[in-house]
């Protein structure tokens, strides 16, 4: 077994029962055992559940009824996220281990699939850091080089598929937090629609998102087609797509218009590494057939940047259920102790202006250009450790290299666009650089018509980190 194949593949194996879900558990549980402790992707591990799952899953296709897409195929689960019986500290010392009590809904749809949940991958506490380090669990390692970092928040993810841990694994963004670790690490970091998959709440102002970090844009395309089962409980949800996004890998993109953006939105310095990787990309669609042309996009106002970063990560993260706040990192209560400062109203103008706002950006789109691409952050992979220190030191100051992670991402979070980072460059110290394509609202399947076109182009899937 191949430990980086596709999970689709893998799937497919358990079907023809070339492989067993059992051997394949065995295999990834085995590779945790070796690799992670130099990386620390993982913060919980259910190794027997997930034996006992794969014998059952084992034992269904002896009996030749239904199977899901995914029958067989382990999948782990990001700290933030809550399942049945498992514990959710959001990396935070503030919150308890106990068992909770419930899935949330895209646990749900990963099992209806057939996936077999296995272990808990490290994220920053509360979500709310560019890398992935906190004090609880400690700092996950970058498989392709330990010293850096896989960036974050989904970054316990990001190094678990990079380091061959797990086939494809469960991640979630509220401002770049799928798409940063899937650059830093060299893997596919698709960011759904606003309401394209179901969530139990709509988080930091309806900027968060639930999606995967895979390897394989196919796997990217069927995770996302078992994940957005639509809700009937939900406020909103995104209209249907024309057909299975599983259909649009490979499909023909037609002649798209692209626009191509290399400095920062937010006035960041951007390395010239991360250019590269942006420009490349853009001389490979540009043989595909497509219209790339540089543009100057209009993006929030700072008065709406500022309601984002502060008004509206300040409330969630002062209502977020800690157990014992005093335990919570200093960066975090430097953001509960501010929240006090604000009252409602100045929370719900910061919601009507993010609104407002919203419409100018989104209006581009269609309007301007089909496509836009850029950098996916706007520097390399930082050091480990080097990011939670800014912020430990400076929490109410601006942080240079976290800024630049998310320069890029972030305002794809507040106006609800699909976004996905490719790795399509590898940096002259070796360090995996990705592009990003965002496209108009709920338009994920452009975005996987191109990914999928560019996937053989670079070879991206043939590139793996080497482990000690």
């Amino acid at each position: 077994m191949d430990p980086f194949g596709s999970a689709t593949d893998l799937a497919a194996a358990v079907r023809r029962r070339e492989l067993s879900p059992v051997e394949i558990a065995d295999a990834y549980l085995a590779r945790i055992d070796r690799y992670d402790p130099g990386i620390n992707a993982f913060v919980w591990r259910n190794d027997e559940d997930v034996r006992a799952a794969a014998k059952a899953a084992e034992q269904a296709v002896t009996d030749g009824g239904p199977l899901g897409p995914f029958h067989g195929v382990p999948i782990p689960i990001k700290e933030l996220t809550q399942v049945d019986g498992q514990p959710a500290t959001y990396g935070s010392l503030g919150v308890s281990d106990a068992p909770r009590s419930g899935n949330e809904p895209v646990v749900t749809r990963l099992l209806d699939a057939g996936f077999l949940l296995m272990g808990r991958t490290n994220s920053p506490e509360m979500g709310l850091l560019t890398t992935t380090e906190n004090e609880r669990f400690g700092a996950t390692r970058n498989p392709w080089q330990p010293a850096y970092s896989p960036g974050g928040s989904s970054g316990g993810a990001a190094a678990a598929v990079a380091a061959g841990l797990a086939p494809v694994a469960h991640a979630s963004d509220g401002g770049g937090s799928i798409r940063v670790p899937s650059s830093c690490c060299g893997l596919v970091g698709l960011k759904p629609s606003r309401g394209r998959i179901p969530q139990p709440v709509a988080a930091w102002e309806h900027a968060t998102v639930e999606g995967a970090i895979t390897r394989y844009v196919r796997d990217a395309a069927a995770l996302l087609d078992v994940m957005s089962v639509p809700d009937r409980l939900a406020w909103y949800q995104a209209p249907a797509p024309r057909r299975p996004f599983l259909d649009e890998v490979g499909a023909e993109a037609g002649r798209l218009r692209i626009g191509l953006l290399t400095a920062s939105p937010t006035g960041m310095p951007v390395d010239p590494e991360c250019a590269e990787a942006a420009e490349k990309a853009a001389r490979l669609l540009e043989s595909l057939g497509h219209d790339v042309y540089p543009v100057e996009p209009e993006f929030l106002s700072e008065e709406a940047w500022t309601a984002y970063a502060q008004t509206v990560l300040d409330a969630s993260v002062a209502a977020m259920p800690y157990d014992e706040p005093a335990l919570v990192g200093s960066q975090l209560r430097y953001r509960m102790d501010r929240a006090k400062s604000r009252d409602s109203g100045t929370y719900v103008r910061a919601s009507l202006l993010l609104q407002e706002e919203t419409r100018g950006v989104v209006a581009q789109w269609g309007r301007d250009f089909d496509v836009l691409l850029t950098p996916t952050i706007a520097c390399r992979p930082p050091f480990v450790g080097s990011v939670l220190q800014e912020a430990v030191d400076n929490p109410g100051g601006l942080r240079l290299t976290e800024m630049q992670m998310i320069s890029f991402t972030s305002f794809c979070n507040v106006t609800g666009l699909p976004a996905i980072s490719l790795p399509v460059h590898t940096s002259s110290d070796g360090l995996p650089v990705g592009a990003q394509l965002v496209a108009g609202p709920w338009e994920e399947a452009v975005l996987i018509r191109l990914a999928s076109a560019l996937e053989p182009l670079v070879g991206w899937t043939r590139r793996h980190a080497v482990l000690e």
